[in-house]
This record gives C-alpha cells, structure tokens and sequence, in this order.
C-alpha cells in the first residue's frame, strides 16, 4: 500500500529516514514483488542492509532499488530527492535551482544536476494522439539580440530574434485534454508537418492561426482558422487561445522561476512542463508517485549532462 500524504510536511513526516523511502520506492518500482533488473527473474533475496541479490545461477547479480535510475551511483538520501521531487511537480512554474539548493541543503551545481535527473524521467514516449479539437501553434523562446552584449548580436535581426538567439517551440493541445511540446528548426511546413502527424490524430478537429505553413492540412485534417492578421482571434468555437495561454504560462515560469533557458537544454524544461499540466489534476502525492515509476531505466551521467550533445533517456 503507498503512503498517502498531499504536502511537503507530510512528506518530511511520512518518510523520516532512508529505510522508509527505500520500501516506499521499492513497492512503487516493483509492486508485485522485487525482480532481477538484470534477468527479471522473481526469485530474489533481500540482504541485510536493504539490497538484493539474484538467485538464479547464471545471474547472481547483487543490486539495490536505486539501480538502473536516475538515483544510481547519487550519494543523496532518497528523503532529499523525495522532497525534490515533490517541490518540482507541486509548483506550477518549476523551482530554480538556487532555491532547491536553499531549500534541501545542497550545493547549486548539485541541485541543478538533481533538476536535470528528474526532467529526464519524464521524457517518455507518448502512447496515443491527440484528438478532439486540438490547438496548434509555434512560439519563440530565447533572449531577444538587443539585450545581448553588442559584440555578439546578430546584424539585422529584430522581431522574433536570429535563429541564434531563440528556440522555435510547436506547442499542441487538446481542449481539456493534454498538452506536448517539440522544438523545431524553422516554422515552415517541412518541419511542422512530420511533428504533427505523429500526435494528432487524422480524426481531430484542428484549430490554428492564418499562418502559410498551416495550409496544408485543409487536405489532411478537419480545420479552422482565425486570422490573426486582420484582429480576429475568436470565430465561434474557432480560436487558438488555449495553446497561446499555455505559451504565455511557459514564459513567464522562464523568465520568473529560470530567467533563462539554453538551446542545449530547453526540451527538458519544455517536457517537464508538458507533464506537470497534463497532471494538474492529479493529487499532489500521486504525482510524486507516477514520477517516481518513471526514473526507472532513465539514467543521467554528469558526463552525458554536460556533453555537446545531451542524451533525453533510453
């Protein structure tokens, strides 16, 4: 049975010591009974100090319930990372890095690697479309070249900034339904296209602004559009006003919780709140639950973390 609790107290109290967060984890891992992670086989021992090991012969293998997750090889407690997990799926703009420190009493480098481990947790497939009435959309995320240094702004470039300076986000929702993001090189329909065939459905009902490199789903969707251009942004039940409060909300956790956001990194942020909105009706304890049942097979390096090239999980 998982322990109940709905606030940050609760949690604390719930789970006073490392032993209580490692049965809790390992029931919400392992809920029919501990497996080998190595062989799945059942038959497995409990050792004295909490780990396990596999009784199948050609296995053998020692383990514990942190291994293969983004909690491996961390020398933070699992009450800490529990209460880290719970600060960044209970606030709806995220939490900093600077204040998770504050908060659980560890270095900001340390918390801001902890913020990255949880963000990879999330970035999981998605196992249906989108359908009903979907909203779609593109926004531009990044800082804006008057505010950079002179030396390093890109010659005439105004408005929505060089392709430098911003990241072009696709935003798709469903009215009272969810919500997913993806970055993309260019607004155009070659890049929109392929991203929204993946999660719309051909069935869904599509609303979007009058923008050119929407066109071509009047022969592969079901459309309507506002224009935008001419002050119309409401045309009975048309409109695009979901997904463009959504952008609004995005921004201002950016600019108020994060200030800023790297290319290298932004999908992470970008995932991370996709899940807290499709989960904002959940309570609060069982979305620290459903996160916890994604760390698994999520392993982030500190290596990889900082690499050229960051890898999103398996």
């Amino acid at each position: 049975m998982f322990q109940q609790f709905d606030s940050l107290l609760d949690l604390v109290t719930t789970f006073s010591d490392e032993k209580k967060c490692v049965n809790h984890f390992r029931l919400v891992r392992w809920p029919t009974g501990v497996s080998c992670p190595h062989c799945g086989s059942t038959k497995v021992y409990t050792l004295n100090n909490g780990t396990h090991k596999c009784a199948e012969p050609l296995c053998n293998e020692r383990f514990s319930v942190r291994y293969d997750t983004i909690f491996e090889d961390s020398k933070i407690s699992l009450q800490k990372w529990f209460m880290a997990i719970y600060l960044v799926t209970s606030h709806k703009k995220g939490i900093s890095s600077c204040q998770l420190a504050r908060d659980i009493k560890v270095t900001q480098k340390t918390a801001w690697y902890m913020l990255h481990r949880i963000r990879t947790a999330i970035a999981v497939d998605y196992p249906t479309k989108l359908s009903g009435t979907v909203e779609i959309d593109e926004t531009y995320v990044g800082g804006k070249e008057r505010f950079k240094h002179r030396s390093k702004r890109t010659k005439g470039s105004q408005g929505y900034g060089s392709a430098n300076s911003k990241v072009v986000v696709l935003g798709m929702v469903e009215r009272e339904g969810k919500l997913r993001f993806d970055t993309i090189k260019a607004a155009t329909t070659e890049h929109i296209k392929p991203i929204v065939e993946a999660n719309v459905c051909t069935t869904a009902k599509v609303n979007t602004d009058e923008g050119k490199q929407y066109n071509w789903m009047d022969t592969n969707y079901d459309r309507s559009l506002v224009n935008h251009g001419v002050g119309e942004y409401v045309s009975g039940i048309n409109y695009t006003n979901t997904i463009e409060g959504v952008f609004g909300h995005l921004k201002r956790s950016i600019i108020g919780v994060y200030h800023q956001t790297s290319r290298k990194h932004i999908k992470r942020y970008l995932d991370m709140f996709a899940w807290r909105w499709n989960l904002k009706n959940v309570p609060e304890g069982q979305r620290v639950n459903e996160l916890l049942k994604a760390t698994v097979g999520r392993r982030l390096t500190y290596k990889a973390l900082i690499s050229s090239e960051v890898s999103y999980g398996k």
